[in-house]
């Protein structure tokens, strides 16, 4: 680190001043508070408030203010030829200085409160780059020692800390993320259901919508629904069969598929046929591209699902409704097992 000024005191407004502002090989602003015992229990308060009003030092700010510590310190010296000899003789033009929030902060005592390094450490989930190191004087004679110890994070587990800090931020910002689309989905569902209310369909009436990629309404057999989807590539309205086995799924599918020309004349398209080998499940549906997070994309959505979903119900639902009694009367009647396999 490069040394720019000593009990820095250049903030508007305020008569607070700094014990060291620095700047590293990365051109990030370093501010350094020491303590010469106790650390106190304010001084990441303190810290915080002098990385926050240094934030908005300009890179000729900078240089001034390097300026005016080399005229008491070194007079003749020039800020801008000694920064370009610390960033490797690069022209000054070249060199970037506290861009965004690279702002460091070292905290130096003899002792650190439990309610500062508490909050350091809580502080490090949020990717503030934050230092404590512990100074020990010893004397010898008449020759003094100072050991300088790293102790937040530890060198040891430093690598580890920032890693699990960005791993904390990232899980901070995957939650808000997540609640942003569960409010986006929420008022997208919400204009599906009073589409399909003023529809033909009755198959929504007592549906509330949902969070997540899909809402379903029953078909008046269990385990199978009259569902909705959509993502950021596509939406689709689809009969989804999930009685809980794998072979009722299959018996119902291939019954259904076994009518797939007199169900596509009554839906008036071709539908998709997927019996999801991979999967429990079966599903039958009609899909086109779309972004549910896309609200210029809503209007044509709506028109499309909506749509299918009336057609599909009822292209679907009386044919549904005889394979699921011929299936009962099979199993009242001990033969549904050959069937079914």
């Amino acid at each position: 680190m490069l040394i720019i000024q000593k009990e820095f005191s250049g903030f508007s407004d305020t008569q607070e001043r700094l014990d060291l502002l620095a700047v590293d090989k990365q051109g990030a602003l370093v501010i350094i508070e020491n303590k010469l015992d106790d650390t106190g229990r304010d001084v990441t308060w303190q810290a915080l408030k002098y990385a926050s009003y240094c934030s908005g030092l300009s890179k000729s700010n900078i240089a001034n203010i390097y300026q005016n510590y080399l005229d008491k310190v070194q007079p003749g010296a020039k800020a801008e030829d000694l920064l370009c000899e610390f960033f490797g003789n690069q022209d000054f033009a070249d060199i970037t200085l506290n861009k965004g929030v690279t702002q460091r902060i070292i905290l130096i005592a003899a002792n650190f409160r439990k309610e500062v390094t508490s909050t350091v450490l809580w502080l490090l989930n949020f990717k503030v780059r934050l230092q404590c190191f512990r100074a020990t004087p010893y004397a010898m004679g008449d020759e003094l020692f100072l050991n300088v110890e790293q102790i937040i994070p530890t060198q040891d587990t430093e690598e580890y800390m920032i890693g699990m800090a960005e791993k904390a931020q990232d899980d901070i910002e995957d939650q808000v993320e997540q609640k942003q689309r569960h409010l986006v989905r929420r008022e997208f569902w919400s204009q599906i259901i009073d589409a399909m209310n003023a529809s033909s369909s009755n198959l929504y009436q007592n549906i509330s919508p949902g969070v997540y990629s899909w809402i379903g309404a029953g078909s008046g057999v269990g385990g199978i629904g009259f569902n909705f989807a959509a993502t950021r590539q596509y939406c689709r309205a689809e009969l989804y069969i999930d009685r809980g086995d794998k072979a009722d799924n299959e018996y119902i599918f291939n019954q259904l598929f076994a009518r797939r020309d007199e169900i596509h004349e009554a839906f008036g398209d071709v539908l998709e046929w997927e019996p999801l080998e991979e999967r429990r499940a079966c599903r039958i549906k009609t899909e086109q591209p779309g972004n549910v997070f896309d609200r210029d994309q809503w209007g044509t959505m709506i028109n499309f699902m909506v749509d299918g979903m009336c057609r599909l119900e009822r292209a679907i639902k009386e044919p549904l409704r005889q394979e699921w009694t011929q299936m009962r009367n099979r199993v009242a009647t001990g033969n549904a097992g050959t069937e079914m396999n």
